[in-house]
């Protein structure tokens, strides 16, 4: 099947997704997007080197029944998806890429396949199902990456150097609260780890932390972890970072940042939600994408996707 990859336009994305290294034995035909390298300093001529075509972004779309887009699809491509049209990535379903399914995906029956680290899955015609042979944690590493990246980036745009006067509130025991663990450990600060068995313990002390930082992303709609009557607890000028970039869901009323603009304040409280923190480190997060996806999503045949998207809608 030809696989065709764009360039990510998604406001500040920088990571390369696949490197010329890790192409070996791929079953599918493999077209690039030119200058889909730029950032890493790759030349078309090295995709070429390993087999790949390289076209403009109109012709990838044009003539690829796979897409795959590192982020989420904007709208200045929305004119060039043609119905069922496979899109492959980050599509975030039931976050970011919300508003994205109704208008494009489910009216051109497109079928998205959404690479989420714990729960990979394909959603088309408004059904789901789990992609079963793709592991879980198979790009554990990006997600440590995010954790890591979002708490050092949000400290610097906050201003803020801890010390062992900080008290700080780490919810999650997961790869992306590790990553944010080990960046935040480094200052010598006052550190408490909570968990969803020790969350009402958090709940009861939530005024006492100066900085608060969730790895947790909800599954259900209306379960958030901090909710707003919990928020009006928060102490003043409290910094919150949802380093798994879960806006809305896992801490209520909350909205997306970017990179350019991280932080916003809202009734005294500062918020860094950006969802593509890893591309502030761009160059070690496309080794890591590039070889986990290489393995488990690229080689393969693509085509396989769509035999599963068949079988919930039939």
């Amino acid at each position: 099947m030809k696989l065709g990859f764009i360039k990510p336009n998604y406001p500040n994305e920088k990571r390369v997704a696949l490197l010329p290294k890790d192409i070996m034995n791929f079953e599918n035909e493999i077209i690039v997007e030119r200058g889909f390298g730029h950032y890493l300093d790759i030349s078309d001529e090295e995709y070429i080197d390993r087999g790949c075509q390289v076209l403009s972004r109109r012709e990838i779309f044009e003539r690829c029944e796979a897409i795959f887009s590192l982020k989420l699809i904007q709208k200045t491509d929305y004119e060039f998806l043609r119905k069922g049209q496979m899109i492959i990535g980050w599509t975030h379903p039931t976050g970011s890429g919300y508003d994205f399914m109704n208008s494009q995906a489910i009216p051109k029956e497109l079928i998205i396949v959404d690479l989420d680290n714990i729960y990979p899955a394909i959603y088309h015609k408004k059904r789901k199902v789990d992609i079963e042979w793709i592991p879980k944690n198979f790009v554990s590493g990006n997600s440590f990456n995010a954790g890591y990246a979002a708490t050092m980036h949000a400290l610097m745009s906050y201003g803020l150097i801890p010390d062992s006067n900080t008290k700080i509130a780490i919810l999650s025991p997961g790869n992306v609260s590790q990553g944010a663990f080990y960046a935040i450990s480094k200052f010598g600060a006052k550190v408490r780890l909570f968990y969803r068995k020790t969350m009402e313990e958090f709940k009861n002390s939530i005024g006492e932390f100066d900085v608060i930082i969730n790895g947790i992303e909800v599954d259900e709609p209306n379960t958030h972890i901090i909710n707003k009557k919990e928020l009006e607890k928060v102490k003043k000028n409290c910094l919150i970072i949802d380093a798994a970039a879960d806006a809305g869901n896992a801490i209520e009323g909350t909205k997306y940042t970017t990179i350019d603009y991280p932080i916003y304040q809202e009734d005294g409280v500062y918020y860094y939600v950006v969802n593509n923190a890893p591309s502030i480190f761009y160059r070690n997060a496309s080794q890591l994408i590039s070889e986990s996806f290489s393995k488990h999503i690229y080689k393969p045949n693509v085509y396989k996707f769509i035999d599963l998207a068949k079988k919930i809608t039939d």
